[in-house]
Order: structure tokens, then C-alpha cells, then sequence
């Protein structure tokens, strides 16, 4: 089928660097650009309340999740940027559904590591409100959870953006098309090709 055929086509490696580097640039680029022309902290409407652009500085990981020792913090940053770059480096032959989601992770790794290593905190600006969550206390074998609530989503920037969008393709990849990295196993799209 053509859109087999269309699935199957791959990137060159200069493409991909190519890629990583521009969206690193952007991801720069506007963190960059935000903490130039706004205080930390200051907040501006784009779409009512659906859209802001904030001016936040993130010390954690993602979604304020913080581990206070830095160094182990950034020793497990390296490591999961490593593990993308060995994925990507293992799968650079693959079509391009899974070299773009790799793309993309390998470049939100980059950008906000770049953040860290240079300013100890990742520069989040993007602000939406989407919907909200709420999960009641619950005990579960006894043991008891105190619930969560989120009424406005965590702010994040473009190399987060980058890393969400890579984990949804390859999400989507792994059900609707196979685990490129099962030996022997061919994927759904070349078993109904071959």
C-alpha cells in the first residue's frame, strides 16, 4: 500500500541533525527572549485565561517534581539524555515516525539540560488551562494516598513540548505499528508488506 511505502521512508542523519539543532535553537531562542523582556514571575494574557505567556524558573524536573540533591539530579539527567541518544543512535535506521519522536526527545533533552547545567533551573513560560484534575484520598492495602489536585496545568516551554510530542509517537508507534528493538519480530507495517 502507498501509505505503507510512505511510513517506511527514512531520514538521513544529516536531516536529523539538522532537526535536533533547529528545535534546540528555538528552545533557546525563546527562553532566551523570555527571560530578557519579563521579571520572573510576571504573566501576560494571550488567549484570556486559556493562554499566558509566565515567566517561571524550574529547579525540579518535570511538573515542580524536585529532588534536592543537584548533583544526583543532574547525574539522572545525563543518564536519561544518554539513553535517548543510545535509542536514537540504535534506531537511526528506522522510518521516520520513530526517528522524528526520537528527534524530538533527543532535542527537549538537550534544551533543558543546556538550562540546568548553565543555570542550576529550566526557564518554563508556556501557560495553558486545559482542564482540571482532581483524584480523591483513596487507601489501597492499606496504605493511604492523600489525593492530587491540579486546577491550572504546570507551566513548560518548547523543549518540553519536544519531549511530549516524541513520547506520543512512539507511544502510537508501539501500538499501531510493533517494538522496533524485539529481534526477530518484524513490526505490523513490514509483515503486511513482506
Amino acid at each position: 500500500m502507498p501509505q505503507d511505502l510512505i511510513l517506511q521512508k527514512k531520514l538521513n542523519s544529516a536531516t536529523l541533525i539538522i532537526m535536533i539543532a533547529a528545535l534546540v535553537i528555538l528552545d533557546q531562542v525563546t527562553k532566551y527572549i523570555i527571560k530578557t523582556s519579563m521579571y520572573l514571575g510576571q504573566s501576560f494574557q494571550v488567549i484570556g485565561d486559556f493562554f499566558r505567556i509566565t515567566y517561571v524558573e524550574n529547579p525540579g524536573m518535570a511538573f515542580g517534581v524536585r529532588i534536592t540533591n543537584s548533583t544526583v539530579f543532574l547525574a539522572l539527567s545525563l543518564i536519561a539524555a544518554v539513553l535517548v541518544f543510545y535509542y536514537l543512535f540504535r534506531l537511526r535506521k528506522e522510518n521516520w515516525p520513530l526517528q522524528l519522536a526520537l528527534v524530538f526527545i533527543a532535542s527537549g533533552a538537550i534544551g533543558n539540560l543546556t538550562d540546568r547545567f548553565l543555570n542550576g533551573k529550566v526557564v518554563d513560560f508556556l501557560d495553558f488551562e486545559f482542564f482540571d484534575i482532581h483524584i480523591p484520598a483513596f487507601s489501597v492495602l492499606g496504605v493511604r494516598f492523600s489525593g492530587y489536585d491540579m486546577t491550572r496545568w504546570p507551566v513548560f516551554n518548547v523543549a518540553d513540548m519536544a519531549v511530549t510530542g516524541g513520547m506520543i509517537i512512539i507511544i502510537f508507534y508501539l501500538l499501531f505499528i510493533g517494538d522496533p528493538l524485539k529481534t526477530g519480530q518484524k513490526s505490523s507495517l513490514e509483515s503486511t508488506n513482506g
